[in-house]
């Protein structure tokens, strides 16, 4: 029988696969022999993977949020593991999932793993990192590592919002240069965001029909430090609509982009934190 390792994080949004665990492994149980395995700590994750010999798993599922899968990913990538990955979102936020229509129902999402089309999905490299769906800095993309875990299991998405909420009384312009297919783009911005996903931080959306999420490229989003109230109120009604061809908005596609800043900056991979270089260079 096909082997199958399931991963499970007992503590991401609300401890919900603590009673679904069962339920989970008995479905994934009728086509795999499956090992169960949970995570203790951050990071753990990852450091299970990278024990795991190619071929030893047709397939990797992960319960958990998108902290929990990107630390699975990013094992596979470390280890260089070629693997199907399977993914029952039961974190708070769950955006990567929410772009891919998985079910938010655990029993439901344990189910299309058995039944569902495989895709193919870009990853990028951060630097000596890696993410599935966003890197990003600057206004409400800390809200994600900011907000207690506890305050999330019971608050749910409000949580981000309120820490986003929070954030915004302290919005600095942080000074970056960005350099991808020969342009340069350098200003003081207030948030930026390179992505392959239909949302980023649950506030910023995309089109649908300006994502593809295996086309080798990614989404980046700028948006440049308003100089009065009328330009902050056209950015976030741009923000909002889904408009970013306004004023003090930059968007575009690439495969590669170098930025220039600061090592005090902050970043967000996949809603983790993630510290700051003088130099980063991010490749799909």
């Amino acid at each position: 029988m096909k082997k199958l390792l399931l991963i499970v994080n007992p503590k991401s949004g609300k401890a919900k696969m603590r009673n679904e665990l069962l339920r989970v492994t008995e479905t994934l149980c009728k086509e795999y022999d499956v090992t169960v395995y949970i995570t203790k700590c951050k990071s753990d994750a990852t450091e299970r993977v990278k024990r795991i010999e190619d071929g030893e798993f047709e397939v990797i599922v992960v319960c958990g949020g998108d902290g929990t899968l990107n630390e699975v990913v990013s094992g596979l990538m470390i280890k260089k593991i070629q693997t199907k990955i399977g993914y029952i979102p039961s974190g708070t936020l769950n955006e990567w999932s929410s772009g891919l229509g998985i079910s938010r129902n655990i029993s439901q999402a344990a189910s299309d793993i058995l039944n569902g089309t495989e895709i193919t999905l870009d990853i990028g490299k951060f630097g000596d990192r890696y993410f599935s769906y966003t890197a990003s800095f600057g206004a409400f993309t800390n809200a994600s590592y900011s907000a207690n875990q506890d305050v999330k299991n019971v608050l749910g998405q409000a949580a981000y919002l309120f820490e986003g909420i929070k954030s915004l009384a302290n919005i600095k312009p942080l000074h970056l240069k960005f350099e991808a297919d020969g342009k340069i783009y350098e200003d003081d911005y207030v948030f930026g965001t390179v992505s392959n996903s239909l949302s980023v931080g649950g506030i910023v959306k995309f089109q649908k029909s300006a994502v593809v999420l295996d086309d080798g490229l990614f989404e980046v989003l700028l948006i440049k430090n308003p100089k009065n109230l009328q330009q902050l109120q056209n950015t976030i009604d741009g923000i909002l609509k889904r408009d970013f061809k306004r004023e003090g908005i930059t968007f575009f596609h690439t495969d590669k982009i170098s930025i220039s800043g600061s090592k005090d900056i902050p970043w967000t991979l996949d809603g983790e934190y993630c510290e700051g270089k003088d130099l980063i260079v991010a490749e799909n």
